[in-house]
This record gives C-alpha cells, sequence and structure tokens, in this order.
C-alpha cells in the first residue's frame, strides 16, 4: 500500500469516530449544519443521531476492512 492509501483508511476511521463523538454528544453545531439538516428535518433528532452513529461504524469498518484486506 502506499501512503497515500493509508491516509485515506486512517481517515476514514478518524471520521467515523468524529461522527459517532458527535452524535453521541448530540452536539448542536453538528447539527445545525446543512447535511444534517436533511436527515433531521426527515427522521427528527433522534433518528438524525442514530443515521450517525450507523454511518460513523461504517466508516469505521471500511477503514479497518481496508487495512486488513487491502
Amino acid at each position: 500500500m502506499t501512503p497515500s492509501e493509508y491516509i485515506i483508511l486512517i481517515l476514514f476511521i478518524l471520521l467515523g469516530l468524529f461522527s459517532i463523538i458527535a452524535a453521541i454528544g448530540n452536539m448542536d453545531w453538528y447539527f445545525q449544519t446543512e447535511g444534517a439538516r436533511f436527515f433531521v428535518r426527515y427522521f427528527g433528532r433522534i433518528g438524525a443521531r442514530v443515521f450517525y452513529v450507523l454511518l460513523g461504524l461504517a466508516l469505521i469498518a471500511c477503514g479497518v476492512a481496508g487495512f486488513i484486506y487491502w
């Protein structure tokens, strides 16, 4: 693997952690962004938080799988 591929996989993991922390912490500034407001509008605040936790887990899983199988 090239160094740029390592960086991308690490970014996947870090962004996944960030998404999970923001959702669990119920951070207002995170859910008031344009992209998050879309999910808050359609799923409600709790549904959007669940979505972002699942998104974070998926990003972490992709990053870890990339390290294992690449």
